[in-house]
């Protein structure tokens, strides 16, 4: 077969999308020997880092396709495309296709396969209202409602953004089978530092125990949700607390840094700005406790990768979060400030449960590898093309 897979959203801060489109790139790199792939890229700097991570043979022809994945042009120009390559399978990473090389009522020569993380903005509008989906809702709905309609194939990336996709996008019962979860992979650069087989590190007066967040400021995320909770572990804690925010302060969302300075967490509480690999890394290896109290989530990327990393989780219970964490996180109520404090206090306050949170951890995050999404994601393209 021929496969093309838009590596347009891989941008140069790396979102989940682009390093989902990455990483995948770069497993089937390794498990297809059969193949061939076109990957679409927009940048030629991107397209130079992408390839050399990905260390693909010559199966893994690298295009560049100089227009954005929103435009106008690119509606009309990548169809051509796609035909002109003979591509039998195209794979956009993320909601967008080339509409009208997908009709409606009728297959079309190339088989279209669409990832679609989650339909958050389609079950929670609240969840992200200054995002530019809530703003343009109307179009954003149409849209995701024709990619259900037109592809041949979509993947999500648990069984609960599985039931929510077929639900927000009516999808017919008939057609169900055609959403296919695949679980995301981590990958093997996150681990343990060297001499530290996961738990909390001895921290004291002079040490602070280290609480870690990884994410966007989106409401749904809970971001000032998690402050009030280290607010009120403060007074629970006999040790000083520091909480590390991955991420850049979004003006779209002042709440969280207003929060902040309302709670007296100024001090303690403190943005990172965007990271790259390996500084996230070095986050994930220096903390004693990733937080994750978002209210829904598609797959929470950063649970396994701070599993992998030897880090106890607290996350919440909503979403997809309970599902990935498979039992070796501690689960709290979103909006229970109360309760997540309280988890905060008793894993860091006792280090035989931070232990066993971190070996359990890093057990679960064994079972979640890019070649194992890969080579499922392999059978959904030879499902839809044939």
């Amino acid at each position: 077969m021929i496969i093309a897979i838009d590596a347009r959203w891989i941008f140069p801060e790396i979102s989940g999308i682009g390093a989902y489109t990455r990483e995948l790139i770069r497993a089937l790199a390794r498990v297809d020997r059969e193949n061939e792939y076109l990957l679409l890229f927009a940048d030629d700097a991107l397209r130079d880092a992408a390839m050399r991570r990905a260390e693909a043979g010559d199966r893994f022809r690298p295009l560049r396709f100089p227009h954005g994945v929103f435009a106008a042009r690119s509606q009309i120009a990548l169809p051509r495309l796609l035909a002109r390559h003979g591509v039998e399978v195209y794979h956009a990473p993320n909601y967008m296709i080339p509409y009208l090389a997908f009709p409606r009522r009728r297959r079309g020569r190339t088989a279209c396969v669409v990832t679609i993380h989650d339909v958050i903005p389609m079950l929670f509008p609240e969840h992200a209202p200054r995002a530019r989906k809530a703003r343009l809702y109307p179009l954003y709905r149409r849209l995701m409602l024709e990619t259900g309609a037109r592809a041949d194939a979509i993947i999500t990336v648990s069984e609960r953004s599985r039931a929510d996709v077929i639900r927000a996008l009516r999808i017919p019962e008939s057609s169900a089978s055609k959403v296919v979860k695949v679980f995301n992979g981590v990958s093997e650069t996150f681990r343990p530092p060297p001499g530290r087989g996961g738990g909390a590190a001895a921290f004291g007066p002079g040490r602070p125990a280290r609480l870690l967040y990884v994410g966007r400021a989106d409401p749904y995320k809970n971001l000032t949700g998690l402050l009030r909770a280290v607010a009120r572990a403060r007074g629970l804690c006999p040790f000083p607390l520091e909480l590390r925010i991955v991420g850049p302060r979004d003006p779209r969302y002042p709440e969280a840094p207003r929060l902040a300075a309302e709670l007296g967490l100024e001090a303690i509480a403190r943005w990172t700005g965007f990271l790259d690999d390996g500084r996230l890394l070095a986050e994930y290896q220096r903390a004693d406790l990733l937080m994750q109290p978002s209210k829904y989530e598609g797959f929470g990327l950063p649970v396994v990768e701070a599993m992998a990393c030897g880090v106890p989780v607290i996350c919440g219970n909503a979403g997809s979060l309970p599902e990935i964490a498979g039992g070796a996180a501690v689960l709290v109520d979103p909006d229970d400030v109360e309760g997540i404090a309280a988890a905060i206090g008793r894993v860091l306050g006792d280090p035989a449960l931070a232990a066993d949170l971190a070996a359990r951890g890093m057990r679960r995050a064994a079972l979640f590898t890019w070649e194992r999404a890969a080579a499922e994601t392999l059978e959904v393209y030879r499902g839809a093309a044939s």
